[in-house]
């Protein structure tokens, strides 16, 4: 599923949410949980996942409804990037992942790093705040989604593999390994080897 599509649908998800935190009425509850149920139904039309499955999941989320949060962090030695390849598809990424509720941005990254990669990092700049559903990842999610890149300088540790990652390498620009593009798409790797070469750059927005 991607598209405008799925964005209706990820919409639809979120106002059900909300109104469901909110409402009192039963009959407005009864609205919301149908609302909710059209959103699943969508998607698993659109090919993204099963729509009984999506509603439990869509059911465990509670409170207003706001965009979750990915971060990525692209450090570099001798001009080239730091990437892992990930267990669950056997293809490369920048180290990161969900933002813990207590983190602050860098905190995050800097805890992301050091477990996938086994490297620690200090953060040097935030690069870039993509909207998920704006650019072609695949395959879908069904959340609202924003993923927040940075540029990190290695301060310690050494290549370490994780129960997430099977292995740890650092790749020339123009020898990329198979991407795991739910995660990182080619131009955004681009973008993070513009910033390491200048890092006068504007943070890039959407």
């Amino acid at each position: 599923m991607c598209g405008q599509w799925l964005t209706w649908a990820q919409r639809l998800a979120a106002i059900a949410q909300s109104g469901l935190t909110y409402s009192q009425n039963e009959y407005e509850i009864e609205r919301y949980q149908a609302v909710l149920k059209i959103a699943a139904d969508m998607m698993e039309a659109g090919g993204g996942g099963n729509a009984q499955g999506l509603v439990e999941m869509f059911g465990r989320e509670k409170g207003y409804a706001t965009p979750k949060v990915d971060v990525r962090g692209a450090a570099f030695r001798d001009g080239r990037i730091l990437l892992v390849k990930e267990a669950i598809d056997g293809l490369w990424t920048l180290p990161g992942g969900w933002a813990d509720v207590g983190d602050s941005p860098s905190e995050a990254i800097r805890r992301e790093m050091v477990e996938e990669s086994g490297f620690e990092v200090e953060v040097v700049k935030l690069c870039a705040v993509y909207d998920r559903s704006k650019h072609p990842h695949r395959p879908a999610f069904p959340f609202h989604l924003y993923k927040m890149f940075f540029l990190c300088e290695i301060t310690g540790g050494e290549a370490k593999t994780s129960h997430e990652t099977l292995e740890v390498g650092f790749f020339a620009e123009d020898a990329l390994p198979p991407l795991s593009e739910g995660r990182v798409l080619p131009f955004q790797i681009k973008t993070m080897f513009d910033h390491y070469r200048d890092r006068s750059l504007p943070t890039y927005c959407d």
